[in-house]
């Protein structure tokens, strides 16, 4: 018993070492075989499709419409009951068969296509949009190909141009060193001082506009009052101060402050005028004075055309943006203008009526001194406007 057992576990020993001898490509045989016949399959399959398509004698790539056209066609000369000379059973049934075959291939790639198509609509409407120029707004532009690229382009080009200014600050130190007298050493401080100069003029700019739209300078001593013509301010330079002087003494004003009062008296005139004219006609007026009033209206339209033209140049000299001054509209100066006039005419109505209204008693006014006053205050409030 124990010899046959001896005798078993040799044969099994055999076997394993036999079963471990073997080579992985010996082992790999039915896969391979496997993966033949599938390639087999392809190609007959492909190779078929190939023959049902010169049987419809049709190309590759044709549409289900064409399919099913050439099909029909074949259908009238090949079927058995068609009546054709070239009917035959046998070859319709190979024409039907290439025929369901086709028409299912070429529905299967129409699908395939309609839906890459829709997956790369899909893709590019959730796909981030971003300009083609929009990668040069990084690494200051410098640069072509990937990012990594041009980040490592863009590396070297700050280590040159570092090295270029320190190479640049070295030589004006050395010539700043032995050329102290020369044009470019005198010229790079005379920008130096000019270029802080102004950025302290901007700096106390900024420093008064902020101030004054605070309200700082609404109440401060002497507001109003003239300026006094010497002033002990040591800060000012003696050049400027004798500059200053001479041009107060001789009445000097600057260009923008005699233009706004030449506008304001402008105006002034041109009311009184208008107002004026209409006192001259009569009340209501006839067809001639209708007439002599619109020839007076488009003189003054004129005038206020001109005057605004005037603002406009007075904008753009004035330094003060508070100061600058709007358009005047002629159709408005025209109905101020008439209703001066009609309250000119009540008051003088009212007063007329009431001549012995002024002889009575300081404690006993009258409604018609009360009306009178009050339209002489609408008059007032007109022409302050």
């Amino acid at each position: 018993m124990n010899a046959m057992c001896g005798m078993m576990a040799q044969i099994l020993r055999s076997h394993l070492i036999n079963a471990s001898v073997i080579p992985s490509r010996v082992k790999m045989l039915p896969y391979l075989g496997i993966i033949r016949n599938r390639m087999m399959l392809t190609y007959k399959s492909k190779k078929e499709i190939k023959e049902y398509y010169r049987l419809l004698n049709l190309n590759e790539g044709c549409s289900a419409d064409d399919v099913r056209e050439s099909f029909r066609k074949l259908a009238k000369q090949y079927h058995p009951d068609s009546g054709s000379n070239n009917a035959d059973s046998a070859t319709f049934i190979r024409i039907e068969e290439a025929y369901r075959r086709v028409l299912s291939s070429v529905i299967e790639q129409t699908n395939a296509r309609q839906s890459k198509v829709e997956a790369e609509e899909e893709e590019e409407k959730f796909k981030y949009k971003t300009p083609q120029h929009r990668h040069y707004l990084s690494f200051e532009g410098i640069g072509f190909g990937t990012p990594s690229q041009r980040e490592k382009q863009y590396r070297q080009f700050r280590a040159d141009r570092a090295t270029e200014q320190v190479m640049e600050y070295q030589k004006q130190k050395l010539h700043s060193q032995y050329f102290t007298d020369s044009l470019t050493v005198k010229d790079v401080k005379q920008s130096k001082e000019q270029k802080i100069t102004q950025a302290i003029e901007r700096l106390v700019e900024d420093l008064i506009q902020e101030s004054m739209a605070k309200g700082d300078f609404d109440n401060l001593s002497g507001k109003g009052k003239p300026l006094k013509k010497f002033s002990g301010c040591s800060y000012i330079d003696p050049m400027t101060h004798n500059l200053n002087r001479i041009l107060i003494d001789n009445g000097y004003q600057p260009e923008w402050i005699l233009m706004q009062k030449e506008i304001k008296d402008t105006i002034e005139q041109l009311r009184e005028a208008i107002l004026v004219s209409r006192k001259k006609l009569g009340n209501p007026m006839t067809p001639t004075e209708q007439k002599q009033w619109k020839q007076v209206c488009e003189q003054f339209q004129e005038n206020i055309r001109k005057l605004n033209k005037r603002i406009n140049d007075f904008n753009l000299i004035v330094p003060i943006l508070t100061r600058q001054k709007v358009h005047f509209d002629a159709q408005k100066e025209i109905i101020r203008a008439q209703k001066i006039y009609e309250t000119l005419i009540e008051t003088k109505e009212v007063t007329d009526k009431n001549p012995n209204n002024i002889d009575q008693g300081e404690g006993e006014e009258t409604p018609g001194v009360k009306t009178g006053f009050f339209n002489w205050m609408n008059l007032w409030k007109f022409i302050k406007i």
